[in-house]
């Protein structure tokens, strides 16, 4: 019985443009997206208020006059929506340009923080710097978004910080809680761990690490030591499962909009904001939310954004049911058609959680490489694995190989995202098409 549409999404006749595909099912033009981790389109509910902010909050949020008050209220309403969604603060959200902007705000605060602290008069180095000289150290896990990895690893070359990135555990593929507490040094200042791999789907035990990291704070403090930092980058796993900072317990939380069938903009999340957490800004202009990311505010596209958490606060568990049945009901159609022996599913780990909507596997052969199957594919449009590194040729996903999928396999990968309109006939179509592209590969072997 194929499962119904989840709520919040309408379901008329789409076109052409649309992710799922338009036209009865032996068209030419027939397309299946399967590929929602990457991006998702808009819920028709985001686009109405993108378009009602347009027409009657076009105002300067800062200006006086009844167009900037509504751009103000706007602003507003849609910072509480957001802190709903993730059990927040609205005074703790600030509005980015997106999860690469929120992430570098993170990582840069933290070692500007340090460096503030270590050159401060009167500080005798003892507590903020332990060792004359020293540098900040920040943790990551070895399966990063780039937005992540490159900045740190930037940071590296250019010697303004020491950088641990963690293995993933080969038997989980997460970056496990006791791996993280042994690479804390007394210069630790920020461990980033992300919430949801894009690529697997695994869920990270970012409650538990703060936990520890929590604990261990006040073994800190007693020895002179500034606490550590906890941040996730919290992009896949909103609008698919509940997301709460204060069951997190973490520190910052990376807020990405067109994950969740919102506009391409995102947030940031930090706790106690200009108190606890501190940040630094990255520009410097006009004073604009709480003087951390200045520039006259986009106030359309927030206005979307606080549409899009609002719709996910209301229906998040009918999203992550209904994702959750089409990514089983996908893995059991391909192992009915290509057999157990011959499919292997990249993201599914013993005993670790993962995305409801997130299917990596691999098709065994030596011919079937990722991009070769793709290319053969008339009807599904995914991809090999993450967006961000589309430019790796035919090289294995680096996140897959960490994870200790072995070369072969990992070559073979494709990423399998469903999102909240998917259904299990288009499931069925796009198992077919994977069938008649294998067979053609196959052919021309």
């Amino acid at each position: 019985m194929e499962a119904a549409a989840a709520p919040g999404r309408e379901a008329p006749a789409r076109t052409a443009s649309q992710p799922s595909g338009c036209g009865k099912h032996n068209s030419p033009e027939r397309k299946v997206y399967m590929d929602y981790n990457a991006t998702t389109p808009l819920e028709p509910e985001v686009i109405q208020a993108v378009t009602e902010a347009m027409w009657e909050a076009w105002g300067n949020p800062s200006s006086p006059y009844p167009a900037g008050r509504k751009a103000k209220d706007t602003i507003k309403a849609a910072r509480e929506s957001l802190a709903k969604m993730i059990g927040g603060k609205p005074q703790d959200i600030i509005f980015t340009s997106g999860g690469t902007e929120s992430n570098n705000l993170v990582i840069q605060s933290v070692v500007k923080h340090f460096h503030v602290n270590q050159t401060s008069k009167g500080d005798t180095g003892v507590h903020h710097s332990p060792v004359e000289g020293a540098k900040p150290h920040l943790i990551t896990s070895s399966v990063e978004h780039d937005s992540i990895r490159l900045p740190l690893e930037h940071l590296a070359e250019q010697q303004a910080a020491e950088v641990t990135f963690v293995p993933v555990s080969k038997a989980s593929g997460r970056a496990e809680v006791d791996d993280i507490l042994a690479a804390v040094r007394p210069t630790t200042r920020l461990v980033s761990i992300m919430l949801a791999n894009n690529e697997t789907g695994v869920i990270m035990p970012v409650p538990e690490i703060s936990q520890r990291i929590k604990a261990l704070n006040q073994e800190r403090a007693a020895a002179g030591l500034p606490p550590i930092l906890v941040h996730t980058d919290a992009a896949q796993a909103l609008g698919k499962r509940r997301v709460d900072v204060e069951d997190l317990g973490v520190d910052f939380l990376t807020i990405v909009g067109h994950k969740f069938y919102g506009p391409r903009i995102g947030a940031l999340y930090a706790r106690g904001l200009g108190g606890c957490t501190l940040l630094y800004p990255m520009l410097f202009g006009g004073g604009q939310e709480q003087n951390f990311r200045p520039g006259t505010e986009n106030t359309p596209m927030i206005a979307g954004l606080g549409k899009a958490a609002e719709l996910v606060t209301q229906n998040w568990e009918a999203y992550e049911a209904h994702m959750r049945d089409i990514r089983d009901y996908l893995e059991e159609r391909l192992e009915a058609e290509f057999g157990q022996k011959r499919i292997h599913l990249n993201s599914q780990f013993p005993g670790t959680e993962r995305l409801p909507n997130t299917c990596n596997f691999s098709i065994r052969g030596p011919r079937l490489q990722g991009r070769m199957v793709l290319a053969q594919c008339q009807v599904l449009m995914a991809s090999v694995g993450a967006a961000c590194h589309s430019d790796h040729g035919d090289q294995p996903s680096p996140v897959l190989l960490n994870s200790g999928v072995p070369f072969d396999v990992a070559r073979n990968a494709l990423r399998l995202s469903v999102g909240r309109s998917t259904t299990r006939a288009e499931v069925d179509l796009v198992v077919q098409d994977l069938k008649q592209a294998v067979a053609q590969l196959e052919d021309q072997a």
